[in-house]
């Protein structure tokens, strides 16, 4: 497994910062509750309990919670369904993964929580 390069790093990180930002401003527009945002937020993260059950266990869970898959399904519920809740929980989960990016927490790899597709976390080049 190859390091991304610095620059790749950084397009990475811009790219997901992009993406927490246009979810907040499209939550903000929607007049939605921030309160529910806050409350919400930090929901993907339960996820790190499968980290007890050992490295495979823990990186699967961690990317169901965290790859934009879900918050794509729900975003396509609110189109077909029109119901508010879907497209909120779109908008606090893609912000959510695009926080967590933004900070170099990327998809798991199952060698364990240090090892992403950003790049292994605490490395010194980062």
């Amino acid at each position: 497994m190859s390091e991304p390069t610095a620059p790749m790093r950084i397009t990475l990180r811009l790219e997901s910062l992009l993406v927490l930002l246009v979810c907040a401003a499209l939550y903000y527009h929607r007049e939605y509750s921030w309160w529910l945002f806050a409350g919400c937020f930090l929901i993907p993260d339960i996820s790190l309990l499968g980290y007890a059950f050992g490295k495979k266990v823990g990186a699967i869970g961690y990317n169901l919670a965290h790859s934009y898959i879900g918050p794509a399904l729900c975003a396509l519920l609110f189109v077909l369904f029109s119901q508010p809740f879907w497209l909120m929980t779109a908008l606090v989960w893609c912000a959510h993964i695009g926080f967590d990016r933004t900070l170099g927490y990327g998809l798991k790899y199952t060698q364990g929580f240090a090892y992403t597709h950003l790049g292994r976390l605490n490395n010194k080049s980062h």
